[in-house]
């Protein structure tokens, strides 16, 4: 219900001045309130808020279509930036920041079937839709996506000719940072309050308690050595461990090149970026310790380390060191962006580092390089370096004087993180170490989800635009179901089970064809399975729906036929313990809470069924009896058998039967591709139209009309469908889900898995709060791929409001 509707109820009233009747004012004030809890919601009509349109609501969100709303929440229609093609964000302009987060390993049937423990990402999120999983990466993809080049046509001008080329020396980032004049080396030593900014290692500062610092003099002078150093590392089961280092002299002679065994067991030896294998370390006994210490010998006191992002060494190594020059800032990129090493190496040193043939990086060769680039940069001068290098390195061509042959240059279309920071908007990555295509001053490495939370909530200062990565979960997933087919097989296997009935006993010879006609009357049947006994015949009934099992169960149980009388039951299973209570939770999900299931029957089976509902609450409970068995759908008539006026169901009929109980917003009509609706999902305006249909269930039962509160949430367009992999390369993949269905214990690993999700949402929940008010939240649960196809994902958004 949206607030605006109750608001204008009370304004009609006081216009009309009449005084209301106990029964309306209580009315009155139950609106008013639901309004209330709405409003502390975020769903104020003056406030953000996301919204998906109705035709798009049961389609995936794909990576590029996330990003195209991240641009428009981020610059909005005064960059450029148009509405999302999907969806409709209200007062952009009074978004402050954009978060996403990313969650691996989970997919959106994960989501459902921890559903009870997930509290915070199924309250405080109001809207959700699958998203198709990517074999890209997507918290680069979105750093790295292209703005439409109608955005923010002042950042994409470029003129040729003297003048602007000479201006665009001047404002050139590394002319902008250094000035023109040559300097020596003490000109490019990092400031503390650069090594802060840039989170170097830092003597004093929080998370850096347990770093050795080396014995460095306050200041340094320009005839201070110079020392290249380069560290390899591989993961481990505590994050990322040193496992190589390597130390240049200023004139590149070697002085110290050590394996480092790492204190914890590796998982992955990352050789294609490091170089190490596993028979590389077995032998080796040096520890993290040895390596400080023999750093800490051979270093003076005077001197200044060198190194390519230099920070990530230092982290690496647990060494503080005051005096550093980084010499991916000193050949600076716009818009705050860094070089790559090797690249730099190619095109300054004219040497090829890194390259396909070798296995894994060299530390000594990338150390010298590093050491070399910084020597070439003090020795040469800033405005040489840019003069010499403006073409290959920034992609400029300087010009003496305007060309009027040549054609303007083309226009360039930058990155939506280059754009943020042209605009003084902050971007940020922070999760486990990753090749993110964002420069690697804005990204932060760390060990644990743990870690990484801590992290973002002790910053002062919130970036604009924050990525953060959960991998945690996906670790864990990976150890304890080496095959993770099985487990997801597993997961969706419970979730079928909710949309499963059994039934029976039925009169002898009674065929799976008579049970799909007198169970649809409920819900889309997906599949029937006959369980003949030698004495009787019962069925295993599985609906595409959550509404249709339940509605047979409250419909169907006690049917009598030929004077015996079915039973219909859930089937008993450990896992469906907590069934009720899951239901019940659907039921209120703030998605359905003002959505309801109509079925239109048959009017043979409405006719051979004799309907008492006691109305309570939000639920009804109906008891029904079939006095003959020839009374079904179908009936033989003189030996033949023929088929009843089957009932049609369409919006006009629909809107004009249920619009008597409130505004009716949409009408979604559940039907085969050919064949006829007889099942529709209702919105209603508010939820009051919901609960006064539910209220009147016995007098839609007059019009052939079964009704239930909403179950399956809206973006579903089958719950069962959720949980069937969409296949790729295995046409047999459905069937082989559907042959069996056997009971399954719940293991170690399930409660393991549960307690996961449980702290999965309570860091989700601490995260949400901590980000400042007007904030856009994206959770995504990324899906998961395999060789026979994917499972989908889930993308929940909100904009967070004031507290």
């Amino acid at each position: 219900m949206e607030p605006s509707s109750s608001a204008a109820t009370c304004n009609r009233r006081k216009r009309k001045n009449i005084a209301p009747t106990a029964h309306e004012e209580a009315k009155r004030l139950k609106t008013a309130q639901e309004g209330e809890e709405l409003l502390e919601c975020g769903h104020s009509s003056r406030s953000q808020r996301i919204s998906v349109l109705p035709d798009r609501l049961h389609q995936p969100i794909t990576p590029d279509e996330l990003t195209e709303l991240l641009h428009y929440a981020a610059l909005g229609k005064t960059g450029g930036i148009k509405q999302p093609s999907w969806c409709r964000l209200q007062h952009q302009k009074r978004v402050k920041a954009v978060n996403v987060v990313i969650v691996e390993g989970l997919t959106q049937s994960h989501f459902y079937k921890h559903y009870l423990t997930l509290r915070h990402l199924r309250t405080n999120y109001t809207t959700r839709l699958t998203f198709s999983p990517s074999s890209a990466d997507l918290a680069s993809g979105i750093f790295s996506s292209e703005v439409p080049k109608s955005a923010c046509p002042f950042l994409l001008q470029r003129r040729n000719g003297s003048s602007e080329l000479h201006k665009a020396l001047r404002s050139h980032p590394v002319i902008t940072k250094f000035g023109t004049q040559r300097r020596g080396l003490t000109a490019y030593v990092l400031t503390q309050e650069e090594m802060i900014k840039k989170h170097f290692p830092v003597k004093g500062m929080p998370g850096f308690e347990d770093y050795v610092c080396t014995d460095s003099v306050e200041s340094v002078t320009d005839n201070s050595p110079l020392y290249g150093i380069d560290c390899e590392m591989v993961q481990t089961e505590k994050g990322y461990e040193l496992a190589r280092v390597s130390l240049v002299d200023s004139d590149g002679n070697c002085m110290l090149d050590d394996l480092v065994k790492p204190l914890n067991r590796i998982f992955n030896y990352l050789t294609r970026f490091s170089g190490i294998t596993a028979a590389m370390l077995q032998p080796i006994t040096t520890t993290l310790r040895d390596v400080q210490a023999k750093l800490r010998k051979l270093l003076p006191s005077d001197a200044v380390l060198v190194g390519h992002s230099i920070n990530n060494d230092l982290v690496a190594l647990k060494l503080i060191h005051q005096h550093v020059i980084d010499t991916s800032l000193l050949y600076r990129k716009e818009f705050g962006q860094r070089f790559k090493l090797k690249v730099l190496a190619k095109t300054v040193l004219k040497r090829q580092i890194q390259t396909e043939e070798k296995k894994g990086h060299n530390p000594i060769e990338d150390a010298l390089a590093a050491l070399e680039l910084a020597q070439y940069f003090i020795k040469t001068g800033p405005r040489q370096v840019v003069e010499l290098h403006m073409e290959e390195l920034w992609g400029y061509t300087i010009v003496e004087e305007e060309s009027t042959d040549s054609e303007p240059a083309p226009t360039p279309s930058p990155r939506f993180a280059d754009i943020l920071q042209t605009l003084g908007r902050s971007v940020a990555f922070l999760g486990k170490r990753c090749d993110i295509d964002l420069d690697l001053s804005h990204q932060q490495w760390h060990n644990s989800d743990k870690e990484m939370l801590a992290s973002f909530r002790r910053r002062t200062k919130r970036p604009f635009l924050s990525v953060l990565q959960f991998s945690s979960l996906s670790d864990h997933l990976k150890r304890s179901y080496p095959h993770q087919e099985h487990q997801h097989q597993r997961v969706c296997a419970n979730l079928r089970d909710m949309c499963v009935v059994f039934a029976g006993p039925f009169p002898a010879a009674f065929s799976e064809r008579e049970v799909r006609r007198l169970f649809c009357c409920c819900g889309p049947v997906r599949n029937i399975k006959m369980l003949n006994t030698t004495v009787r015949v019962h069925a295993e009934v599985e609906f595409e729906l959550l509404e249709g099992a339940m509605l047979a169960l409250k419909t169907l149980n006690g049917l009598d036929m030929q004077g015996q009388s079915i039973k219909v039951q859930r089937p008993v299973y450990e896992s469906m313990l907590d069934l009720d209570l899951t239901l019940d939770t659907l039921m209120c999900d703030s998605l359905n809470a003002s959505h309801l299931y109509a079925v239109k029957l048959n009017p043979s089976v409405a006719e051979s069924i004799q309907f008492s509902a006691r109305v309570n609450g939000h639920t009804s409970d109906a008891k029904c009896s079939v006095k003959t068995a020839n009374r079904l759908p179908s009936v033989k008539v003189n030996g033949q058998r023929s088929h009843p006026t089957k009932s049609k169901l369409s919006e006009e009929m629909v809107r004009e039967t249920f619009g008597h109980f409130g505004t009716v917003e949409k009408v979604v009509l559940l039907a085969k591709p050919g064949k006829r609706a007889r099942h529709a999902y209702i919105k209603f305006e508010s939820s009051e139209g919901k609960h006064a249909a539910l209220r009147s269930s016995q007098d839609l039962w007059k019009e052939k009309y079964l009704v239930c509160p909403s179950l399956t949430p809206p973006h579903l367009p089958s719950w069962v469908a959720m949980t069937t992999a969409i296949t790729t390369a295995d046409p047999d993949n459905e069937a082989a889900e559907d042959k069996e269905r056997t009971p399954m214990h719940t293991s170690s690993q399930d409660q393991e898995m549960e307690l996961m999700m449980g702290k999965l949402d309570c860091r989700l929940r601490k995260l949400f709060r901590s980000l400042p008010e007007g904030t856009l939240s994206v959770v995504v649960l990324l899906g998961h791929t395999s060789a026979h196809g994917y499972l989908p994902g889930l993308c929940l958004m909100e904009v967070k409001q004031e507290s």
